[in-house]
């Protein structure tokens, strides 16, 4: 009986492309078990963590009374974030404040002024900028809250006992 036939198998029994197979899940396996690699995320890798400051703006947020909705805020003193759909945690709510909303109002001379907007359903919508303190990794890409990294632009949801609502970071402010 001949080693191997002509149909490639070994000893007429075991085709070779099954052998090769075998071998290479096998290796695979030693590979995940036995040498898993570096532990930890990369993002870890040469990170100091730091307090820093993030401001977020939330425009046209409908509220029934604003002023109150303010107050309640800066007395709650802290609220949960989640940045990109992944639960953060809590943060200090530093300074929270009132943003007027204004209309472009064309003059006769042709010039154009900011008043405030007279529209009576504006007295029911917030614009707010609200500073936030909290601890994050800081990189050499920039600072991450969590596995998330917040720069100007990253959307942020912030929820506290009686809202839930989102806003853009404007300003990361990191210490030196």
């Amino acid at each position: 009986m001949a080693i191997l036939d002509s149909k490639g198998r070994l000893f007429g029994k075991i085709s070779l492309l099954d052998i090769g197979a075998g071998l290479i899940i096998l290796m695979v396996a030693v590979a995940v078990f036995f040498y898993p690699g570096t532990s930890g995320s990369v993002a870890q890798v040469g990170a100091v963590n730091k307090d820093i400051e993030v401001d977020v703006i939330a425009r046209g947020l409908t509220v029934l009374n604003p002023e109150q909705f303010l107050a309640d805020m800066k007395a709650e003193g802290s609220t949960n974030l989640i940045i990109r759909n992944q639960p953060y945690g809590q943060v200090t709510i530093k300074d929270v404040k009132s943003l007027p909303r204004s209309t472009a109002v064309p003059q006769p001379d042709g010039s154009v002024k900011s008043l405030p907007d007279p529209r009576p359903e504006l007295g029911y919508t917030a614009d707010l900028l609200i500073t936030l303190a909290g601890t994050a990794q800081i990189t050499e890409d920039g600072a991450i809250f969590g596995n998330s990294k917040v720069k100007i632009g990253t959307p942020i949801e912030v929820e506290g006992t009686l809202y839930n609502f989102n806003a853009s970071t404007v300003a990361v402010r990191i210490p030196e």
